[in-house]
């Protein structure tokens, strides 16, 4: 069906129990998965191919509804191995196919069950494509997922929950999905023929500020032999240095960071002045940005996939990367002394940061991929090697 037959139109078909209610005034229905109920948060659209499991589990889409581009979402099943978190963070999400039956060794339960079990709501049979168009050249609107068997829907009142709903920009979402209190992380990478590994021989002890970290990358650095801490995102300064570590990660999470760096910055800026190896993901990168004097802003459509080409400006290699936000570093705001060392070859907009002469550094994008792409692994030994040289 073209765009016209399927947004704005506020008469249900009679085969929908589900519906997709935009701020702008678009509708779009379908059918209902996972619970019946609904959700509010900003619509966005994901356009990797592999790893469903591992987007609705990543913290970072915390107050966000996911529309998957890719049309066969669920032929892999899910299982406990793969999650990033242990609950998701996400809203709700929208598939153009119904959910297909797993067919993977690994599956320990289909898609629809996880869903369920995880209370999670969501609309398939919709024109994602339309709806992808439609955000790209808009902007991501708010909007309502609604799943109601009966098929009864008040679409006036959804329509006033989305303009309702205050939107990401001045939210701070990573207090909603840090970890409550510090633990100590040893699980390495995963094989076919044992699963994932364990720490034998630690070199080094890093400690990861959770944003919202995602499991692999806590794996990826354990596979470098760090010993991991991961404590919650008010840590202070002074706590993080009576833990004795040898380098300082701060993590992927959700939100405008110019609110997470409300409490966020004070104690960056102190753990600065330790000179101890400092390496940022993400959100991380942004707060980096952010306590050195910088700026972020809101991106018109944000970056979220697993396609996305990034060129290191001191080396021109470009690396296929795996991406997650909506707000950016805005490089004009960066002070003298800090090196741009990535920029995006889609729209140019920042993904990298250093600064000159320190053992600091930050990437947008998300080098632990899971499952991939994995052009960026070679980040963590960077980070590993800083540590080396600091010992």
């Amino acid at each position: 069906m073209s765009e016209s037959e399927t947004a704005d139109n506020r008469r249900r078909p009679p085969d929908c129990n589900a519906a997709l209610v935009l701020a702008d005034g678009g509708v779009f229905w379908g059918q209902g998965v996972g619970v019946p109920g609904s959700a509010v948060g900003e619509v966005c659209f994901n356009t990797s191919i592999t790893g469903y499991e591992e987007i609705l589990t990543d913290p970072s889409y915390a107050g966000q509804i996911i529309t998957f581009t890719f049309p066969h979402i669920g032929n892999v099943g899910t299982n406990p191995e793969d999650v990033e978190a242990a609950k998701p963070a996400v809203r709700g999400l929208v598939l153009r196919a119904p959910i297909t039956a797993p067919s993977n060794w690994r599956a320990a339960q289909g898609l629809e069950e996880w869903l369920e079990s995880h209370g999670l709501v969501g609309i398939s049979g919709i024109d994602t494509r339309a709806l992808t168009r439609r955000i790209r050249d808009r902007g991501p609107p708010n909007g309502v997922v609604a799943y109601r068997p009966e098929g009864e829907f008040d679409i006036e009142a959804l329509l006033a929950e989305a303009r309702a709903w205050p939107g990401l920009e001045g939210m701070d979402l990573a207090l909603a999905v840090t970890c409550r209190e510090a633990y100590e992380w040893g699980e390495t990478g995963w094989n076919p023929e044992g699963g994932y590994g364990r720490l034998e021989a630690p070199r080094h002890h890093v400690v990861a500020i959770d944003y919202g970290l995602k499991r692999n990358i806590l794996r990826m650095l354990a596979h470098h032999g760090c010993r991991v801490t991961a404590v919650p995102a008010t840590t202070s300064a002074a706590e993080i240095a009576r833990l004795e570590p040898d380098g300082i990660f701060l993590s992927n999470g959700p939100g405008d960071p110019a609110a997470t760096a409300l409490y966020a910055l004070p104690a960056l800026r102190e753990l600065l002045a330790l000179k101890k190896p400092i390496f940022g993901i993400c959100l991380g990168h942004q707060l980096l940005a952010l306590a050195l004097g910088g700026k972020t802003k809101k991106m018109a459509r944000g970056h979220r996939g697993a396609n996305h080409p990034v060129k290191d400006l001191a080396t021109g290699k470009v690396a296929i990367t795996s991406q997650n936000h909506g707000f950016v570093v805005d490089p004009k705001s960066l002070a003298e002394g800090l090196l741009i060392t990535h920029t995006s070859l889609f729209d140019g907009t920042n993904e990298g940061l250093s600064i000159a002469g320190e053992k600091v550094f930050s990437v947008q994008y998300h080098p632990e991929a899971s499952p991939g792409p994995q052009d960026s692994h070679p980040l963590f030994a960077r980070f590993i090697a800083l540590m080396d040289r600091n010992a």
